[in-house]
């Protein structure tokens, strides 16, 4: 069942590369049409997928596989579990949203624009379904390139190409170690398998080296601090689609890396570094929410309160129990639709005005009053208040948390308040006070921006309304994951 997943998105691909190439002149407008068609019909099928999905059982399902190399004794295999189902499902909503959202800000070279998302979508998914660590990889480093072009060639300002670069050198750097480590591995054991891989026991000394290695890869992912230097210059440089994409699913990919290969495959090593896990974090969630207070640029204050909100993810996934796992998977899906949302948000304003300086903005709601009443939701839900999404996963995290460590729990809840205080106050300068004179001018949000807001305003509530959509499915998983915790 999961074949069709990347056979959607490569036939659209082939059909608009055969369109473009029978025509002396063919439309960009039909070009969009195309992308949007593909991207819907493959989140459409996501859907499907998650219908059919066993909730019952912890173990991967839809398995496919490709094909064996017999002399390196890699076989390249997709499947899902509870924990990789709902990113691809995040995935396959973003993408079309994504391309919506651009429909009038990119005037050049759409059929390229098209193309980038389309395999973003196929590497994303390949990343949440493969089941072999060589292939994890191969498809982890590929989301590099689509997103590298995209604040490159579509970034709104000079400082793009050196955005674009530090954003490649980063993530990249941190990987080789994760790619000694698999070598290392293949020698060892002989296969990259993930489900031999899971029942392999390393010793101990080996164990802490693996880990540091995979580590390195998967924290400047997230980004922990101090490896977090990348993100805030590669959300204000990137276009809105590309920040939507940024932190809605690829800041992910770092915390599901954890989840799939730190936990499962070096638990000893992953008790062990718990300390600095809960150091980082707090560290992370006070340190950027006071750097989030003095920020003047839009785009930086999401920026810089993601990266605080991502440290409530490592926070549960290193709190070994199954209230704070399922509540940083919570939190990471709520994540990509709030920081998605506000992104957003802010495109729409820079659509209208050209500059996301804070100061050049004031009493927005006389002009934008509806805009005002979604982004209202969308910054309550920021700062985690009782009826969001953002709630539900805090909230078990600092459960979770909290049988673990007291203290850490403590610290991390001033997360909530600062979050709080940054969040309203950011609302209040942009929101109120007396209209300047350079936004008079501007209307209200228009049919489609709203069409883009009004998922989001609906999966937020109904997530924090009914949180148990989601953790049914993953429940399984997760009891599975700490049952290896238990037992040590």
């Amino acid at each position: 069942m999961l074949l069709p997943l990347l056979f959607i998105p490569l036939c659209g691909f082939l059909f608009i590369s055969t369109y473009w190439g029978l025509l002396e002149k063919p439309s960009e407008k039909i070009i969009k049409y195309m992308g949007l068609i593909v991207s819907t019909l493959t989140f459409l099928y996501s859907l499907f997928i998650w219908y059919n999905f066993d909730n019952s059982t912890a173990d991967f399902q839809f398995i496919y596989e490709f094909g064996k190399l017999p002399l390196l004794n890699i076989n390249c295999y997709i499947g899902i579990d509870g924990i990789s189902l709902f990113f691809i499902i995040l995935t396959t909503l973003l993408i079309p949203i994504c391309i919506i959202a651009s429909w009038n800000s990119i005037k050049v070279n759409w059929l390229s624009y098209i193309f980038i998302f389309i395999w973003i979508e196929i590497f994303l998914i390949f990343v949440f379904t493969v089941l072999d660590l060589l292939a994890f990889y191969i498809f982890f480093e590929s989301t590099l390139i689509p997103m590298f072009l995209l604040i490159g060639v579509w970034g709104s300002r000079e400082r793009k190409i050196h955005a674009a670069y530090q954003f490649f050198l980063y993530t990249l750097l941190g990987s080789v170690l994760m790619l000694l480590a698999i070598l290392y591995i293949y020698q060892q054991i002989g296969t990259t398998d993930i489900q031999i891989l899971h029942i392999t026991k390393f010793e101990f000394n080996v164990q802490l080296l693996l880990w540091l290695a995979f580590f390195a890869s998967f924290a400047v992912k997230v980004p922990m601090i101090p490896f977090h230097i990348w993100l805030p210059e590669a959300h204000v440089e990137a276009p809105t689609a590309g920040s939507v994409l940024l932190a809605g699913i690829l800041l992910k990919m770092g915390t599901y890396g954890f989840l799939r290969f730190s936990l499962p495959m070096f638990p000893d090593a992953s008790i062990y570094f718990t300390p600095l896990i809960y150091l980082l974090s707090v560290l992370a969630i006070i340190y950027t929410s006071f750097t989030t207070i003095r920020q003047i640029d839009l785009k930086k204050v999401i920026a810089y309160s993601s990266i605080g909100h991502m440290a409530y993810v490592t926070l549960g996934i290193f709190s070994f129990n199954t209230e704070g796992i399922e509540g940083s998977i919570f939190i990471m899906l709520s994540h990509g639709l709030v920081s998605s949302a506000l992104f957003l948000s802010i495109g729409i304003i820079y659509d209208r005005y050209k500059t996301r300086i804070i100061k050049y903005y004031r009493g927005l709601t006389l002009v934008m009053p509806l805009f005002s009443i979604f982004f209202f939701y969308f910054i309550l839900a920021n700062t985690g208040v009782p009826g969001s999404s953002s709630f539900i996963g805090e909230f078990l995290v600092l459960v979770g948390t909290f049988k673990i460590n007291t203290t850490v729990a403590l610290l991390a809840s001033l997360g909530i308040i600062l979050s709080a205080i940054y969040s309203i106050w950011l609302y209040n300068r942009v929101m109120f006070g007396q209209l300047t004179i350079y936004l008079h001018k501007y209307n209200d949000i228009t049919l489609r921006e709203f069409i883009i807001l009004l998922p989001f305003i609906i999966l937020i509530l109904l997530l924090g309304i009914c949180p148990w959509i989601i953790l049914d499915s993953i429940h399984a998983s997760v009891l599975n994951l700490v049952e290896i915790f238990d037992s040590i």
